[in-house]
């Protein structure tokens, strides 16, 4: 991991990353937990722009065992791998349908999220934010840059994402 965001420590800010404290990246997403040699290591938790957050062990910069961290929803909806029951093959309704029930006939719900945000037109909402295909980069949905998009991105978004049109 490489030291472009900022490193604090007992509400002090420090230039090693080593012990308990708080890592906030340049996207906005903070982790806070422990670090060795400026990676993560032990116990920690990151903390992302969209609410959601994922708790973990760690050692070296990698998740000490695949699949036992544990991912939050903003919502306090608790992902779990084995009998996910949400927006599934056989099942495609969205965690909100499921607790609030289907809306009326003709009126669909393309998104957890009601009401959904507004995507500006030609752009996509590819999940963490919305990307711009013609500078093929994805900014927050606070309008923020995000990353730039490698082809491989790109071609999914483009292929999978919804687009911002005008209605």
């Amino acid at each position: 991991m490489s030291a472009v965001g900022e490193w604090c420590r007992e509400a002090v800010c420090v230039a090693r990353m080593e012990g308990n404290g708080v890592y906030v990246f340049p996207t906005g997403t903070k982790y806070v937990g422990q670090m060795k040699d400026g990676m993560f290591h032990g116990h920690g938790t990151l903390y992302f722009p969209c609410g959601g957050k994922f708790e973990a062990e760690w050692e070296n910069g990698l998740q000490v065992k695949r699949n036992e961290g544990k991912y939050m929803f903003s919502d306090g909806l608790e992902y779990k791998p084995e009998d996910w029951p949400y927006c599934d093959v056989l099942d495609r309704r969205f965690y909100t349908e499921i607790c609030g029930g289907l809306k009326p006939a003709g009126r669909s719900q393309l998104t957890n999220e009601e009401p959904p945000k507004q995507i500006p037109i030609g752009w996509y909402d590819c999940g963490d934010g919305f990307y711009n295909a013609d500078n093929r980069v994805v900014y927050d949905y606070n309008h923020k840059f995000l990353r730039n998009a490698d082809d491989e991105e790109h071609e999914w978004i483009v292929r999978t994402c919804q687009k911002g049109v005008n209605e």
